[in-house]
């Protein structure tokens, strides 16, 4: 349950050098951080059933995510991941140099993902807040393909009071957009979740 495959311990390690925050709790409000281990496996899990598929990370940070994903993805499968930030996309490029079957573009996702598309799988890890924005995730996912999100808080475990007056634009787009069939998945440490639905649609 606790064994973590050799390139996620990697990039983890790189984060650490680049100083990219290992948890939310590091990261604070309104910045990124590497993909949990209770989301990575979750993620390897669907990744492990993409036989000849394609595979899309939005995201990639230090490369934690797409670590976990290639890790466990079949010899048939292509994983794109891409990044906004150049030094970041610099440092999991040289990180995941050594498998053909992954690519890290640097740039917009909405850009340099739609043209390879469509994928069975999104990982959708690029903090987009915009609800327009989110609703052009499920146009990059095949008929029966998965979006997952994660950095999402379960309901039990969200302070005492009242509720934020912000929307929760990741819930409304799972739940609310009817070519998702969705479910909230609550990670181990009962403090953190993640949304993953599946495109009916």
């Amino acid at each position: 349950m606790d064994e973590i495959p050799p390139l996620v311990e990697r990039a983890r390690a790189v984060a650490r050098q680049l100083g990219f925050p290992l948890t939310r709790e590091e990261a604070g409000p309104g910045r990124p951080s590497a993909c949990l281990p209770g989301v990575g496996r979750f993620l390897g899990v669907l990744a492990a059933g993409c036989r000849a598929g394609r595979i899309a990370e939005i995201g990639t940070g230090a490369g934690v995510g797409a670590a976990w994903m290639a890790s466990a993805m079949p010899a048939d499968c292509l994983l794109i991941t891409a990044e906004i930030e150049p030094q970041l996309a610099a440092a999991a490029s040289r990180l995941l140099a050594g498998d053909p079957r992954v690519q890290v573009l640097t740039g917009d996702a909405r850009e340099v993902l739609a043209p390879r598309g469509p994928f069975d799988l999104l990982f959708a890890d690029g903090g987009w807040r915009d609800p327009a924005g989110l609703a052009t995730l499920v146009n990059l996912v095949r008929m029966g393909g998965r979006i997952v999100m994660d950095d999402v808080t379960p309901a039990l475990a969200r302070p005492a009071g009242p509720a934020s007056p912000d929307p929760d634009v990741k819930r409304q787009l799972f739940f609310g957009d009817p070519r998702l069939i969705s479910a909230e998945v609550v990670l181990p440490d009962l403090r953190n979740s993640l949304l993953v639905g599946t495109r009916r649609s």
